[in-house]
Formats: C-alpha cells, sequence, structure tokens
C-alpha cells in the first residue's frame, strides 16, 4: 500500500472509533421488544405485515391515539361495539382516534382484514 493510502485508512478507522462528543436524543413511539402492550403515555398503534403492534393499548379516559398504517393495503380500527372508528387509513397514512370517556377494555378490529384483532384498554 502507498502512504497516502495507509494515512486515509488510519484516518477513515479513527473517525469510525471516535465516540464523539456531541450529543443527541432519540425517541420512540413503538412497544418495547418483545412486549406485547404500550404502557400507559405511549398512544400510537401501528398497522404493519396485517396486525396491529402493540396488540394492547392502555391509555387514560379522552386520550388521542394515534393510528399509523405501515402497510401496502387499508385498514382500519374499528370498536367491536362501536364508540370508535378510523375509516379507511391508505398505506402510509395515519389518522387519530379518541379513547372513550368510560373505563374498560375495548376490542377492535379491521373492518376490512376482520381477523386483525387488538384491544384498547382505558384507565381513568
Amino acid at each position: 500500500m502507498t502512504l497516502g493510502a495507509v494515512l486515509t485508512l488510519a484516518l477513515l478507522l479513527a473517525a469510525c472509533s471516535s465516540g464523539g462528543s456531541g450529543s443527541s436524543t432519540t425517541s420512540s413511539t413503538m412497544a418495547p421488544t418483545g412486549g406485547s402492550t404500550n404502557p400507559v403515555g405511549s398512544h400510537t398503534i401501528t398497522i404493519k405485515n396485517f396486525a396491529f403492534s402493540p396488540k394492547t393499548i392502555t391509555v387514560a379516559a379522552g386520550t388521542a391515539v394515534m393510528v399509523t398504517n405501515d402497510d401496502q393495503v387499508a385498514h382500519t380500527v374499528t370498536a367491536m361495539s362501536g364508540g370508535f372508528s378510523t375509516g379507511d387509513i391508505g398505506p402510509g397514512q395515519s389518522k387519530t382516534i379518541t379513547a372513550p370517556n368510560i373505563p374498560g377494555t375495548y376490542s377492535y378490529f379491521c373492518s376490512i382484514h376482520q381477523y386483525m384483532t387488538g384491544h384498547l384498554t382505558v384507565s381513568r
């Protein structure tokens, strides 16, 4: 190797191993890895691979819940007993539902793909 190539390689390795002094913060609204529920305070349902994630979400009464469709086809989040529905959510789109004001567990499904189900638990 030439001296120039060795110096370039050394600089690249030094840059890659540098710890860096800048600060950054990362936030996420995804469910914890391996978990099937969302903690109170995280108010997002993601639809991907014809499934809701998380399968069960717990929120306070009246809370806005963002529903994001990461699939290639339209889906809905529709309460089985009525009370909330997103209507059709196209691929790559998001809509918001409002949790009922009465505490309890509300089962929901995709009205287009009815085998897709989940649960919204409303706390006080």
